[in-house]
């Protein structure tokens, strides 16, 4: 595993951890709020904001630790009926594609937080800014783009030290395979 991939790793299980935190935090919120409601009549005001902002920073800060542990959907019915390096070149180009796709993604979330910056977007109840959460969302889909980056080029990696070691490897020549088929 390279460098790139270990600290890709890594970075990723923190974000992955604290959308742990977030998940524990809606579920928290959510049992607090009825509690509070049935109890003391007198629930957490703009709760159904709170539980929305901390979903979209946990979904947005888990995409990269899923990616790295392969747990996102894969339809691979008719590749993986194919020979082992027609599927290591079509999981090559399909980990660029999603690479450009998401590392566009990423980029396009973050210049539209920045205009919520500039707009002064709230949310409507608690008048919570927007800003800070569609940052979450852009740096989650940029790791989810570090993520297929590390992963396209130990892909890549692979494929060609596979290749390099394949061309050392003794290969009988013309003149042996015709001897053996001889009888000498």
């Amino acid at each position: 595993m390279s460098n790139l991939t270990r600290m890709v790793t890594g970075f990723s299980r923190i974000l992955d951890q604290i959308a742990g935190f977030c998940m524990v935090a809606v579920m928290g919120l959510i049992v607090a709020n009825i509690l509070l409601r049935a109890i003391f009549k007198r629930p957490i005001l703009g709760t159904i904001e709170y539980v929305v902002f901390l979903t979209v920073a946990m979904i947005g800060l888990a995409l990269a630790y899923c990616a790295v542990q392969n747990g996102h959907i894969a339809v691979d019915f008719v590749v993986c009926r194919l020979p082992l390096k027609v599927q290591a070149v079509i999981g090559n180009v399909m980990n660029a594609v999603a690479l450009v796709f998401w590392g566009t993604c990423a980029w396009q979330v973050g210049k539209y937080a920045q205009s919520t910056v500039i707009s002064g977007a709230v949310s409507s109840t608690v008048q919570i800014p927007l800003y800070p959460f569609i940052y979450i969302v852009a740096i989650g889909l940029a790791a989810l783009s570090l993520v297929l980056l590390a992963a396209t080029m130990e892909s890549v990696r692979k494929e060609f030290l596979s290749r390099s070691m394949s061309i050392l490897e003794p290969r009988v020549s013309a003149i042996e395979t015709i001897q053996k088929v001889a009888g000498k």
